[in-house]
């Protein structure tokens, strides 16, 4: 099976996150011919009930490729063209799943060892996959995070601050607002501090962003609101720690902020004779924690299309970053013996 057709095979099977088991137990199957070939070892390794990470090695793994199993909704199948495979999934992440196997395979054929392929539950959501085995590491030295990047080796990735914020008030008649407290004007005003705030700016990762992502709250038009609630995410590009400082300060005496989730950035390295970005978006990378090894990440696609209805990777580059995958892995495993 040619790197399209697996493409679209691995598309086709839905795996929105918390509905990976089907298409982990695809990859299994599939995998598991070239471990017993190849003298390898392959495992499920149960994250939740239903939901397991897929784990392949040749050789005690020096390397590991990486990406996840789920996506976002909603699903819907492949198509071909002549440029580009489409599909949910196509470029974020059934695609770079493909390039994986295929990569592996190019690399055993010529009798390399020393490297494992890694496939994770739950990144669109909680990274539960990538935690999970934060605590299982197996002593890769390098890991190749597996994310659209335009077939770019990226140089950093921004983190992730997420807050709810909750205001209370109290409920009067609209006709006399000033026996009531508007729960809905106190959040307002919070979120226009927020908007008014200068946030970090990092020279290679650029600015920190914020985004108001849901509003809701009141009881009806003619009723003073005692309850209004706001999500927000702030793209983080260096230390939480004067971003969580302004997000106090903006709220102080208006709303309660709850902090939900905090994804550090992360910064990596350059390497000889791959091309260079940096991605505004979050990665499993922080979850593993660095237990399995330095982090790169590099994949096909564009960051522009996934989660959309538009979701597409175009053919040349499923061609080109399978070399690449390939390309840095015998790398790798070149200083990996240099260093031992």
């Amino acid at each position: 099976m040619d790197v399209f057709a697996l493409t679209r095979t691995l598309i086709d099977i839905e795996s929105i996150t918390g509905n990976e088991k089907a298409v982990g137990d695809w990859v299994f199957d599939h995998l598991r011919p070239l471990a017993e070939e190849y003298a390898g070892t392959i495992e499920r390794i149960e994250v939740e009930p239903d939901r397991n990470n897929v784990l392949a090695r040749w050789g005690e793994p020096v390397v590991t490729l990486s990406t996840h199993l789920d996506t976002v909704p909603p699903f819907f199948a492949s198509r071909e063209d002549d440029e580009f495979i489409w599909g949910r999934g196509a470029c974020d992440v059934k695609g770079i799943i493909a390039c994986m196997i295929h990569a592996v395979r190019e690399l055993l054929a010529e009798g390399r060892r020393g490297f494992a392929l890694l496939f994770v539950v739950g990144e669109e959501r909680n990274s539960a996959g990538a935690y999970h085995m934060a605590n299982m590491p197996r002593g890769s030295r390098y890991l190749i995070n597996g994310e659209p990047t335009e077939c770019k080796l990226a140089l950093g990735s921004k983190g992730a601050l997420r807050y709810e914020l909750i205001a209370s008030g109290r409920m009067a008649h609209s006709a006399y607002p000033e026996l009531g407290e508007s729960a809905i004007d106190k959040l307002l005003d919070a979120l226009e501090r927020l908007r008014r705030v200068a946030w970090p700016v990092h020279p290679v990762l650029g600015p920190s962003t914020l985004n108001i992502g849901t509003i809701g709250g009141g009881r009806a038009p003619n009723v003073v609101s005692d309850d209004a609630r706001a999500e927000l995410l702030i793209r983080l590009v260096d230390d939480p720690t004067p971003v969580r400082r302004a997000v106090e300060r903006a709220c102080a005496d208006l709303v309660e902020a709850k902090e939900q989730l905090c994804i550090p950035a992360i910064l990596m390295e350059a390497r000889p004779g791959f091309e260079t970005t940096v991605m505004k978006y979050t990665t499993d990378i922080p979850a593993f924690g660095g237990a399995w090894g330095k982090p790169l990440l590099l994949g096909p696609g564009t960051i522009h299309v996934a989660h959309t209805s538009q979701e597409r990777v175009p053919k040349a580059e499923l061609l080109k970053a399978t070399g690449l995958y390939a390309q840095l892995v015998r790398q790798l495993l070149e200083e990996g013996k240099n260093e031992a």
